[in-house]
């Protein structure tokens, strides 16, 4: 019998696929507290209040990053008209961010 080299080894067979671990289950900060339905509304009315202290309270884009997270937790149950007002509320809310961006670079000039 021919001696084994490290190469030669029968690799271990590949581990079996648990279901994906779900990340958001350890989120349990709770610094806003957006109004009760607030994401099945309009995009306009969705970017204001998310925009206000009241609901962000260290601006805008906190707002941002919590629509973002809920567009990527809904995932594929959103539905395609949902997911579409969702994106405008993001980008109505993206443009108060660069507004407000430029206004505070103007003013410190």
């Amino acid at each position: 019998m021919p001696a084994q080299t490290p190469s030669s080894k029968k690799k271990k067979p590949a581990a079996k696929k648990s279901s994906p671990k779900k990340w958001v289950k350890t989120v349990n900060t709770d610094s806003t507290h957006p109004p009760k339905e607030l994401f099945t509304k309009s995009a306009s009315t969705i970017a204001r209040s998310l925009a206000s202290r009241k609901v962000s309270p260290k601006g805008p884009g906190s707002g941002m990053r919590m629509l973002t997270y809920f567009i990527n937790r809904a995932g594929k149950g959103l539905s395609a008209s949902r997911r579409k007002e969702l994106e405008r509320a993001k980008h109505m809310l993206h443009e108060r961010i660069e507004k407000g961006n430029s206004a505070s670079t103007n003013t410190a000039a």
